[in-house]
Order: structure tokens, then C-alpha cells, then sequence
């Protein structure tokens, strides 16, 4: 059977348990992966919803002009529906959004205005204000304002709701999403209230934006309102369809938290999601670090990581952000000359005596070493290992290298990351071996990642 056109591929995206990211943690977190929705985020959910409600009211008629500000993600999900359904597509957006956004709007058809990021909502230069403009100005327009339009929330408690509810078996205790338009937020969580209301709901917000403060005092506070970077959630006004009530806590992020978890995602994961995602997955794990084994909570992630090639995904972006410190870009080759070594990368013999082994590795004070046979490695050798086939039965020391050794160290190029080899290095692979482009071999201990990180 196959779908009529690409909007009926929308929702039913799945839930990803998280493994790694939350080592030490007791309860579960699922991941609800929003990229897997036809223009690769959530927003697809209310583009459909929002449209639906327009031609049902007789606000947009055939041929007519969706009109929008957008930081990306809703336009993308405007602008396939536009395609489908034979409408014009105008999306106003800030100067902050990635090229990226840009450019994907623009390669589906959809006119973009770019307009200043640092100007109040009401400025007649604001991406909200141009986009309202142009829907008074242009005939048989419909402008949806997401964030005052509750189709948005409507969305949400319609299809994102039940499907958290159905994909658990209505064991979830925690919901995590963050704060934009807070249509994700309201409508989800007013859904699973509804059917146990001793969920917990945690929104995200990012420094910079209003609705921490708001949640906890009931206040706006304006002082706390000031430019940030983070994209798609936080805002300097309070969205129609933001119900604090369906809210039990605000944890904020900030853009650099945010944006290293985004890539800790992609590296830990192989979830390739957007920024915003970094940050509700930041607090997340923040508030997750008190719940139990019982505990079973869902984040929201947004978006795609394709949205941020040129920003968060780019070493040299971060870099001049002081969003990652340069150690993490340290490569094999420059671990292997901080080591000042000259001498060659010791090596045994598998027909090598265990005792003669030890005494070799005792002599040049090191505890790992690869194991060659034929000039090739086949296996390894380290201290440890040996101690305990020693305490087990001392007559080892007699017997071969070969006989005792372990698995050979896994292989790195000259060029891998440091971060890349800290993930291989573990209590079970002690070392790893880098291939020189000279055709010599070296080796990387743990002990030379602490030299380096330690500074």
C-alpha cells in the first residue's frame, strides 16, 4: 500500500531509548525523534493542522499565499504542504537561522525575507511584523501565527499526545520538550495529564528568554530578555498558546550546553538532531539524575542535524564560540608529538616467553603492548591481564606470548580525534595502534589522553 503524497507520511515517529548519554542514570529516557516526519521535524505536525483548520474556515482559499515568520522548522512543514496543495509559500526569518534553513526553504519552493534577529516584536522590521504586513498586503493571503494559533497546540494533543501514550503503554512519568511557540509543550502535555495527571512535565527554555521567570513568578521580567543564540525555543513575548497550567517545571540551558549535548547526540547515539535538542536533551538529564528505575521519561527532539552544518556541527564554528575547547580537536598525530617518543613502538614476539615479556615490559616501564607474528599484528599484551593469568597459575610465565595474548589493539588514522579514541580506550581495550602515513606504527595509552586533556 502507498501514501497518496508525502503529508501522509507524517507522525507515528519512534521513541529511541537512550544508552549512552545517560550512563549512571536509573530510569529510562526515550527519545521521541521528530526528524522522521516528512520535512524532518515536529513542525510538520502543525503545518498540516494549521492549514487544515484554514481551508476548513474558509481563511485559505485555492491559490492562495501561506504567509509566516519562522525560525525554519514550521516554514519547511508550510512550504510541503504549499507544494502539495498548489499554494504560494512567503516565510519571513531572523538573521541568526542557519544558512542552511535558508536554503532548504528556498529549494522547496517556498520566498524567504530575512530580517533583523535583535528588534522588539512589535518593530515593523521583526520577522513577525513583516510577515503580518505582507498578509494584509497580498490578496487571498493566510497568515498562520503559530504561536497565537491554537491549531498548534490542537496538533499536538491530537498526535504527539496518544502516540507517547501508545509507544509506552502509559508508563510514562516525565515529559521534556522545549519552549518555543509552546504548542509542543501545552498540547502533548495537556493529552497525558488527561490521562494520568501525576505526569511531570518539564519545559526547556534557554538564557536570554522569558518563560523561566514567568513559570516561577508570574512575572515578566524583561531584564531577563536579551539575545541568545540557541534556535527554536525561548521567546521575549508570551505565545496565545502557552498554558502554564499543563507545566510543572522550567529548567533553562544555555547555548553552549546545548550545543555540545546536540553533538554528544550524534557522537553517543547516532541521533543526528537539531540544536534545540541539545538543550531539552541538557535538561533532561539534569532533572533525570534524582528519578528512579520506575521512571520512564520522554524528551522530544525536534529536529535534523542538517539544519546546522554550518553552526553547531562545525569544528571551527564552535571553536570561535568558546563552545569547544580546543583539546577536543586534537587529532592522533599531535597526541603521538606532545608524547616526545623517538623510540620506536616496542613490540613482542607471540613466540616471545611470557617471563621474558614481563621482563621487557618492566625494563621500558610500560603496561600494553602489541604482539606481532610475521611483522603483523595479532594480538596484545598488558600488564594487567598477565597479573591475573599469573595469580591463576604461575607456571604461565613459562608458556608463549601467543598463548596468553588478547585481541590486537583496534587500528586509527593519524587524522582521528581525540574524542574518537577516547571512546575506543576503555578498561577492556587499553590502547589503540595509529597507522602513520610512513607506513611505521605507534601506540595511544590512557594515559596519554589524560596527558593531553590534563594539559
Amino acid at each position: 500500500m502507498w501514501h497518496q503524497n508525502i503529508l501522509e507520511t507524517l507522525g507515528n515517529t519512534p521513541l529511541v531509548k537512550l544508552n549512552n548519554v545517560t550512563q549512571g542514570l536509573k530510569c529510562t529516557v526515550l527519545g521521541k525523534v521528530e526528524y522522521f516526519n516528512p520535512g524532518n521535524s515536529v513542525k510538520d505536525r502543525i503545518a498540516v493542522e494549521m492549514i487544515n483548520e484554514a481551508e476548513r474556515l474558509g481563511k485559505l482559499k485555492p491559490g492562495g499565499t501561506i504567509i509566516e515568520g519562522t525560525s525554519g522548522n514550521t516554514g519547511f512543514g508550510l512550504a510541503l504542504v504549499a507544494v502539495v496543495r498548489g499554494y504560494r509559500c512567503i516565510c519571513t526569518i531572523t538573521d541568526k537561522q542557519s544558512q542552511e534553513k535558508i536554503d532548504i526553504l528556498r529549494s522547496l519552493g517556498a520566498e524567504v525575507i530575512v530580517c533583523p534577529t535583535n528588534v522588539e516584536p512589535e518593530d515593523p522590521q521583526s520577522y513577525y511584523s513583516v510577515a503580518k504586513r505582507l498578509a494584509t498586503e497580498i490578496p487571498n493571503s493566510f497568515y498562520p501565527n503559530q504561536y497565537d494559533n491554537l491549531a498548534n497546540r490542537q496538533a499536538h494533543y491530537r498526535t504527539t499526545g496518544p502516540e507517547i501514550w501508545e509507544q509506552t503503554e502509559g508508563k510514562i512519568t516525565h515529559y521534556v520538550a522545549g519552549m518555543g511557540t509552546c504548542g509542543t509543550i501545552t498540547g502533548t502535555s495537556t493529552y497525558l495529564k488527561e490521562k494520568n495527571p501525576n505526569i511531570v512535565t518539564i519545559g526547556v527554555d534557554t538564557y536570554g528568554s522569558l518563560f523561566q521567570k514567568l513559570h516561577e513568578t508570574g512575572e515578566i521580567d524583561m531584564n531577563e530578555v536579551y539575545p541568545y543564540a540557541t534556535e527554536g525555543i525561548g521567546e521575549d513575548f508570551v505565545p496565545q498558546n502557552l498554558d502554564l497550567k499543563v507545566v510543572d517545571r522550567i529548567i533553562k540551558v544555555t547555548d553552549k550546553d546545548a550545543a555540545i549535548m546536540t553533538r554528544k547526540l550524534a557522537r553517543l547515539e547516532g541521533l543526528f538532531v537539531g540544536w534545540s535538542c541539545g538543550s531539552a536533551m541538557h535538561a533532561a538529564l539534569e532533572y533525570a539524575r534524582s528519578l528512579g528505575p520506575k521512571d520512564v521519561m520522554v524528551v522530544i527532539l525536534p529536529d535534523h542535524g542538517t539544519r546546522y552544518l554550518a553552526k553547531v556541527y562545525n569544528d571551527q564554528w564552535m571553536k570561535d564560540r568558546g563552545y569547544l575547547d580546543a583539546g577536543a580537536l586534537v587529532t592522533a598525530q599531535e597526541i603521538l608529538h606532545r608524547k616526545q617518543q623517538s623510540a620506536p613502538l616496542l613490540q613482542l614476539d607471540a613466540s616471545e616467553l611470557v617471563a621474558r615479556a614481563i621482563e621487557i615490559m618492566r625494563k621500558n616501564d610500560i603496561s600494553q603492548v602489541p604482539v606481532y607474528q610475521n611483522g603483523e599484528i595479532v594480538g596484545s599484551l598488558s600488564e594487567s591481564a598477565v597479573l591475573n593469568r599469573l595469580l591463576d597459575d604461575p607456571s604461565v610465565k613459562e608458556a608463549r606470548v601467543g598463548d596468553i595474548m588478547a585481541d590486537p589493539f583496534p587500528f586509527v588514522l593519524p587524522t582521528t580525534r581525540i574524542d574518537v579514541i577516547s571512546k575506543m580506550i576503555s578498561k577492556e581495550v587499553p590502547a589503540v595502534i595509529v597507522q602513520k602515513t610512513d607506513g611505521t606504527q605507534d601506540i595511544i595509552t590512557k594515559s596519554d589522553l589524560i596527558s593531553v586533556l590534563a594539559g
